[in-house]
C-alpha cells in the first residue's frame, strides 16, 4: 500500500523527517563539496596551467553532459531498485572522481576524472530529488526546496572560501578535500536515510520514462528550462574569468560566489515566502529568470570587480527566486508513479542547456577576447535568458501547465496524465 505522493506507507512521520534532514544535510556536503572545486578548475587550469579556455570549457561541458545525460538511466532505476543505494553509489563514485583531480595533471586525466565525478553525479541525483519529492507533502514542497536552497547556499559559501584558501596551498588539496565531502556523505546516507521507494506499483523497467516524455506540458517545461540551466552554468566558466581578469586574483572568484552564496543565505527562504503570497511558483521562475539575464547583461557595465559584484547580485536576486521554484514546478508536474523517471527525464534540460552553457560560454568568453568584443558573451548570454523567459510567460497563459489535481489519487491522476 502507498501514500498519494508516493512514498511507502511503512514510513512514519518521523522516519520521513529523518529522511529530508539526511538529504539537507546531503546537500549542505555537495554543494560545499562541488562548489570547492569546479569554479577552480577554470581557474587553474587556464590562469596557472596554461590550457585552452576552450578546451578547459569542454571538459566542464562534457562533464555537464556525461552527468544529466546519464541522470535518466539513475531515475529509472530509482523507480524499480529505491533510492537509498543509488544515492550512496554516486556519492562514492563522485568523490572518487573529484579526489583524483589531485593528480590530474594533463587534459586527457582531466578529462577521465571530470567523467568520473559525472557518473557519481548520474546516480544520486534523480533519486535524491524524487526521494525529497515523495518524503515532502505536496503542499510543503515550496517551503522545503526554499530550506534546501538555503542550506545549499551556506555549503556553496563555505565551499567557495575552503577552495580559495586550500588553493593557495595546492590545486591537489582542493581537490582531495573536496572528494572527502562526498565519501563523508556517502556514510552519513547509508546510515540514516529511510529505504525510500519514489514510484507506485509494478512496471517495465523504461514505464515511467514513456510517461514522462508523453507528457506534453511536462515536455514542453523541461526544454524551456534549458535557457535556466544555460545561464546557471555561467558561474562555472565565464563569471570566474571575468572576476580574474578584472582583479587579476583568484580571491574575486570566491567574492563573487561569497556574494551569491550568502544572498541565498540571507534572502532565499523571507523572499520566496514573501513571492509566494501573491504569485504561484511558475510566475515566480518567470520573474527570476529576467532578473538573471539581466544581471548577465549588464556585466559589460561593470568595469571593475565592484561593478561586477553588483551585475552578480542582480544574477543572485534572480537565482535566488528561480533555483527552488523550478524545482517545485517541476515536482507539481510529475507523476507520482514514476518520480525517478520524471526526474531522470527533466535532467536532460540541464544536460543540453547546461553544456550548451559551459562550452559556448567558454568559447564565446575567448572569441570576445581575441575579437576585442568583451560584450559579446555576456549580450548573448542575456539573450538566450530572455527568450527562455519569454517561452515560459507563453507556456504559462497557454494552459499547457494544466494537470490532474494535485490531491487525486494517484491512479486518477496517472489516467488523467495518459489521457492528454
Amino acid at each position: 500500500m502507498t501514500s498519494r505522493r508516493g512514498a511507502p506507507a511503512t514510513l512514519g512521520g518521523a522516519a520521513k523527517r529523518r529522511g529530508v534532514a539526511v538529504i539537507l544535510v546531503d546537500t549542505f556536503f555537495m554543494w560545499g563539496g562541488f562548489f570547492m572545486v569546479v569554479p577552480l578548475i577554470s581557474v587553474h587550469y587556464v590562469e596557472d596551467r596554461g590550457f585552452a579556455v576552450a578546451a578547459v570549457g569542454l571538459v566542464l561541458a562534457v562533464r555537464q553532459m556525461v552527468q544529466q545525460g546519464l541522470t535518466l538511466v539513475g531515475g529509472i532505476l530509482a523507480d524499480r531498485l529505491g533510492a537509498k543505494g543509488l544515492i550512496c553509489a554516486g556519492l562514492l563514485i563522485r568523490g572518487l572522481g573529484f579526489a583524483a583531480m589531485a593528480r590530474a595533471d594533463t587534459l586527457p586525466i582531466l578529462f577521465l576524472t571530470a567523467i568520473g565525478a559525472a557518473l557519481g553525479g548520474a546516480l544520486f541525483e534523480a533519486p535524491r530529488s524524487a526521494a525529497l519529492a515523495a518524503l515532502v507533502a505536496e503542499e510543503d514542497r515550496a517551503r522545503v526546496y526554499a530550506l534546501a536552497g538555503t542550506v545549499g547556499g551556506l555549503g556553496t559559501t563555505v565551499g567557495t572560501f575552503a577552495g580559495a584558501a586550500l588553493l593557495r596551498v595546492d590545486f591537489a588539496l582542493v581537490a582531495l578535500v573536496s572528494g572527502g565531502c562526498f565519501l563523508l556523505t556517502t556514510l552519513i546516507t547509508a546510515l540514516f536515510l529511510p529505504p525510500v521507494r519514489v514510484a507506485t506499483g509494478e512496471r517495465k523497467l523504461t514505464a515511467g520514462v514513456g510517461l514522462a516524455l508523453r507528457d506534453r506540458p511536462f515536455v514542453i517545461f523541461t526544454v524551456l528550462l534549458m535557457g535556466y540551466w544555460f545561464m546557471w552554468v555561467q558561474l562555472t566558466i565565464s563569471l570566474p574569468l571575468e572576476a580574474r581578469a578584472l582583479s587579476g586574483t583568484n580571491d574575486a572568484v570566491s567574492w563573487l560566489y561569497g556574494l551569491n552564496a550568502g544572498m541565498t543565505i540571507v534572502l532565499q527562504y523571507p523572499l520566496l515566502r514573501l513571492a509566494g503570497r501573491r504569485l504561484g511558483p511558475l510566475p515566480i521562475l518567470i520573474g527570476g529568470m529576467a532578473l538573471m539575464a539581466l544581471g548577465l547583461g549588464s556585466v559589460p557595465l561593470a568595469g571593475s570587480v565592484a561593478g561586477l559584484l553588483g551585475a552578480v547580485a542582480l544574477f543572485s536576486v534572480g537565482a535566488v527566486l528561480a533555483t527552488p521554484t523550478q524545482q517545485t514546478v517541476l515536482a507539481g508536474l510529475a507523476n507520482p508513479a514514476a518520480l525517478g523517471s520524471y526526474f531522470g527525464v527533466s535532467a536532460l534540460a540541464l544536460a543540453f542547456g547546461g553544456g550548451l552553457g559551459t562550452s559556448g560560454g567558454g568559447f564565446l568568453y575567448g572569441l570576445g577576447q581575441r575579437l576585442g568584443l568583451p560584450a559579446l558573451p555576456w549580450l548573448a548570454f542575456c539573450g538566450v535568458g530572455l527568450a527562455a523567459t519569454v517561452g515560459l510567460l507563453l507556456f504559462h497563459r497557454s494552459g499547457e501547465r494544466r494537470r490532474a489535481p494535485a490531491d487525486a489519487p494517484v491512479g486518477e491522476r496517472v489516467v488523467a496524465l495518459e489521457r492528454r
